[in-house]
């Protein structure tokens, strides 16, 4: 993928960072907008000369900061995507042969947590309610 093209996946979908993956589907890292900003600034001495031409001669791979956003294992638990979720928006999550299989994002992790403790506080609910009713 080119600087440009991941710089419109971006803007369509309204992403702030993309995974980068290799031919063989396996995670190499992750792009941000800051990256972007940062390789325009260091590549071009005048800001009025870039061009969709000169976005198109780079890679995403050239400007990625690797290990700046671990991915997770498929079978990781959802404390571990918790804690990885505070550091990070989203989660990718990867294979046991480092194949990239999607990510999870901050808000979902915490929907699901929110889920789980509505369960629970049911649960105590009904349980309160039948040592009431003996």
């Amino acid at each position: 993928m080119t600087i440009r093209q991941g710089l419109e996946k971006m803007k369509r979908y309204g992403y702030t960072a993309v995974p980068v993956i290799d031919a063989e589907d396996r995670y190499v890292g992750v792009v941000s907008e800051g990256d972007f900003l940062w390789n325009i600034l260091n590549h071009n001495s005048e800001l009025d000369t870039i061009t969709m031409k000169s976005l198109e001669k780079l890679s995403v791979r050239d400007i990625i900061q690797s290990g700046k956003i671990r991915p997770v294992c498929i079978d990781t638990n959802m404390e571990e995507l918790l804690g990885q979720a505070q550091m990070q928006n989203f989660v990718p999550v990867i294979d046991d042969r480092n194949v990239f299989i999607g990510i999870i994002t901050r808000s979902e992790i915490i929907k699901y947590f929110i889920k789980k403790q509505i369960r629970n506080s049911r649960k105590t609910d009904i349980i309160t309610l039948k040592k009431r009713k003996v």
